[in-house]
């Protein structure tokens, strides 16, 4: 019984490899923005948290699939998108208080570096650019998920990135100190990306 087993695990993962895209190792997918978002969370009066989204987020994986330390990211972040719930508080967001959209309607990040820390797991580095400010940033990044086929014949995958910035270090709303507005701030994307087979 267990050979049995065994053989259909290993006529499943064939199957699963099977169904993978032909094409080189690096193949480009692009972010699905009506499935990807990117959320946040602030501290308000030392004693609540204010969570919000910018739910446009566009950009493109390279994805290296013998050697996923040689794939890349490249995000970008309309930051007009901002959305509190408030509209009183996202005009203010948008203002020259805090994000500037005028000037700086963008936040992007350009990947630099990627470790596998686990299967599944991994950590990418790269240059966050928020407010015109380029900082260092490190992504802890459950995924992406094994590639599936949608109803369109394309290749999906999933996954989820997080990490924590200082507002400060990007001059968003210098004048605002921690005791109103905490100076801490989680980030968490949720992106879906696909890849179009060729007809």
């Amino acid at each position: 019984m267990g050979q049995v087993f065994s053989r259909i695990a290993i006529t499943a993962g064939l199957a699963a490899v099977l169904s993978l895209p032909v094409a080189a190792a690096t193949s480009e997918w692009q972010i699905d923005p009506a499935h990807s978002s990117a959320q946040f969370a602030v501290k308000h009066l030392s004693i609540s948290t204010v969570r919000g989204a910018f739910t446009s987020v566009k950009g493109t994986v390279q994805f290296d699939n013998t050697d996923i330390t040689k794939s890349s990211v490249d995000v970008t972040i309309d930051v007009n998108s901002v959305d509190t719930r408030v509209e009183a508080r996202d005009k203010d967001l948008r203002s020259d208080h805090f994000f500037d959209v005028e000037h700086y309607p963008t936040m992007t990040f350009k990947s630099t570096k990627i470790e596998q820390v686990a299967p599944g797991k991994l950590k990418v580095v790269g240059n966050l650019t928020i407010h015109g400010i380029t900082k260092e940033a490190t992504l802890d990044v459950d995924g992406p998920t094994s590639p599936i086929k949608d109803p369109w014949g394309n290749q999906r995958m999933g996954l989820n990135a997080s990490t924590k910035i200082l507002r400060k270090d990007f001059g968003v709303g210098t004048s605002y100190g921690p005791a109103m507005i905490g100076d801490e701030i989680s980030i968490t994307i949720d992106a879906e990306v696909f890849y179009k087979l060729a007809k």
